[in-house]
């Protein structure tokens, strides 16, 4: 696919634009737009009025903020109303996060939305005359907005986007009917490009539920259907092959939970030196979670030796499980001796006639029971030891199991084939969508003149 080029370019004198079409101003931010940075917190007053907020994650996760949102009630100062209200044409940003790739992240605000306010950890963009909403949500979105914002970004535990910043990032700036058009021709283009997208990922959910329907028959009926059932007594597991031994996970292993030393973040027990022998890795649920590997490698956090004094250490081999937060019920097997934080559970002392890896492909089996049972206890989405302790599982002789082990592995190599494919897709096809917007608003994409047709063609 190709787009048509404009006729004559000049030189912006700004490394992040290069050359712009030659009709085009290079300005900074703040001639195009008023930045509002907000000071309006979550908290609630009485002598304030009752407000819907819109927050770091509202904007975070979504590309519009519309009226049928779910936004949390705060209340605000009649000047913070004022001043805070979206209004249609607004570019809400995060000027602040713990890392640079989540700052200058956009929404664009469609239509007034009385009564809504911008929230704290945020920055309102609103156009001047001569400038339009929607382009300017999109150069926030291009490369050309992120480098420069990544650039002047300052702070060490948590980096953020000053007033000053913000306001002098430079934009190339087209006449208006040309910010229109652009704005225009990237809502198709990008609806195109999240519908292929959005197609993939439908894909590899239905991938992982196949993948995940073998693994679960596999462990729990066994290989061979001929074989006798019999009634597990566990009302999930129902019937399971007659010769296999029903038992409470508590009798195949020694179920810990880790330890996290507080405060976080004290260097006297956390530590960024990894050339340090003496520390030692630290794994928490986000490790466990990032990915569908069988084993875990490697992790990002260390402990002190102090700090791994304050925490569980768990041996290389053992089959560790998530009990806290949206993602519990995730296993794995430490490929390194490691310790682990209080939102980890590890199996230790597994009896020598249980698999590591039967045990793993079995809890993954356990993963969404556990999810929707927390979720219909409307409790916080987090497992005591009790509970995984009473997991019914059933258990086959060691070589049947080593015999299942062999067929998940070889029957799920398939999936993950497919899942990695599709997983490609969708990354080729985002980083596409991000090329596209950073051509567009740096004028690499002459829009003028073309029709909806014409792009479908080009």
């Amino acid at each position: 696919m190709s787009f048509p080029r404009y006729p004559a370019y000049k030189d912006s004198r700004v490394e992040w634009l290069g050359s712009v079409p030659a009709h085009w101003r290079v300005e900074r931010l703040k001639h195009v737009a008023t930045v509002f940075p907000s000071n309006v917190d979550k908290k609630s007053y009485d002598d304030e009025a009752p407000v819907r907020l819109c927050n770091y994650t509202d904007v975070y996760y979504n590309d519009e903020i519309r009226e049928d949102m779910d936004l949390m009630m705060a209340t605000a100062s009649a000047e913070q109303i004022e001043k805070f209200s979206l209004r249609a044409g607004d570019t809400i940003i995060t000027k602040d996060s713990e890392t640079s790739d989540d700052i200058a992240i956009s929404a664009y605000v469609p239509k007034d939305l009385p009564g809504v306010v911008c929230g704290y950890h945020l920055s309102m963009v609103r156009p001047k005359s001569g400038g339009n909403g929607r382009f300017l949500k999109r150069f926030f979105d291009s490369q050309v907005a992120k480098a420069q914002a990544a650039v002047t970004a300052n702070g060490l535990t948590r980096v953020g986007l000053g007033q000053y910043a913000i306001d002098n990032l430079h934009i190339a700036v087209p006449p208006l009917e040309e910010q229109v058009g652009i704005g225009s021709f990237l809502d198709r283009e990008t609806a195109k490009i999240d519908a292929l997208v959005a197609e993939q990922e439908q894909l590899i959910t239905l991938l992982r539920e196949k993948r995940q329907a073998v693994i679960s028959h596999a462990v729990t009926k066994g290989l061979d259907s001929s074989v006798p059932m019999k009634d597990s007594g566990v009302e999930w597991l129902g019937e399971v092959p007659a010769h296999w031994q029903v038992k409470q996970l508590r009798h195949v292993a020694r179920i810990v939970r880790g330890a996290s030393p507080r405060p976080a973040g004290d260097p006297k027990f956390f530590s960024s030196d990894d050339s340090d022998t003496t520390n030692v890795p630290w794994v928490t649920v986000a490790e466990i979670t990032k990915d569908d590997s069988l084993y875990l490698t490697d992790v990002s956090e260390l402990l002190t030796p102090l700090g791994a004094e304050a925490s569980q250490r768990f041996e290389r081999g053992t089959v560790i499980f998530s009990n806290s937060g949206a993602t519990l019920g995730v296993p794995k097997i430490l490929a390194i001796d490691c310790c682990a934080n209080d939102g980890v559970l590890a199996f230790k002392s597994l009896d020598q006639q249980v698999h590591r890896e039967f045990l793993y492909f079995f809890l993954s089996t356990t993963t969404e029971r556990l999810r929707t049972e927390m979720k219909q206890g409307g409790g916080q989405p987090n497992l005591n030891t009790d509970i995984v302790k009473n997991i019914g599982v059933a258990v086959p002789s060691l070589n049947e199991q080593i015999a299942i082990v062999s067929a998940v592995r070889q029957q799920t190599a398939r999936f993950n084939d497919l899942i990695c494919e599709a997983q490609r897709g969708v990354s080729f096809l985002q980083e596409r969508r991000s090329a596209l917007i950073s051509a567009a608003v740096t004028g690499q994409i002459d829009v003028r003149g073309l029709a909806p047709e014409q792009e479908q063609a080009a």
